[in-house]
């Protein structure tokens, strides 16, 4: 081979890999467009669902912070339903104990009366069974 056939071969060489890497680059350059379309595509399609699921986030946060007001208004009033029936507890207890000890003292006056009575009456049987008048100093 001669040195021109052997430029010849590497001119023609380096024209086909020039061709070759331009197919290349072209190729990469359409593939990239391609893709790039692809994303702006999908990402038209997912920024509803994003900006839906964004709006369900914010509510759903808003939502817990409601149920925790509330649930911290039940503690206060289950808390303070818990004070107010000790104080109405202990208010009926201090006024049922007053009554009840005098209710108590009641009763045992009347037990004692009865038990007079009985006594009474005992008497007055024995008195009768031994033939005694019912009552000595009664003059009729």
């Amino acid at each position: 081979m001669t040195a021109e056939s052997a430029l010849t071969v590497i001119a023609v060489s380096t024209v086909v890999m020039a061709v070759v890497q331009a197919v290349v680059i072209i190729g990469a350059v359409l593939a990239a467009r391609r893709l790039n379309r692809r994303l702006t595509h999908l990402e038209q399609e997912l920024r509803p669902m994003l900006d839906r699921l964004t709006t369900m986030s914010g509510e759903a946060a808003r939502a817990a912070g409601l149920a925790a007001a509330q649930v911290e208004r039940v503690d206060r009033a289950i808390s303070d339903l818990g004070v107010r029936a000790d104080v109405a507890l202990g208010t009926v207890q201090r006024g049922l104990a007053r009554p009840a000890r005098e209710g108590a003292a009641v009763l045992a006056a009347i037990r004692a009366g009865v038990g007079t009575l009985r006594e009474l009456r005992d008497q007055r049987r024995q008195a009768r069974a031994r033939g005694e008048d019912d009552d000595p100093l009664f003059i009729g």
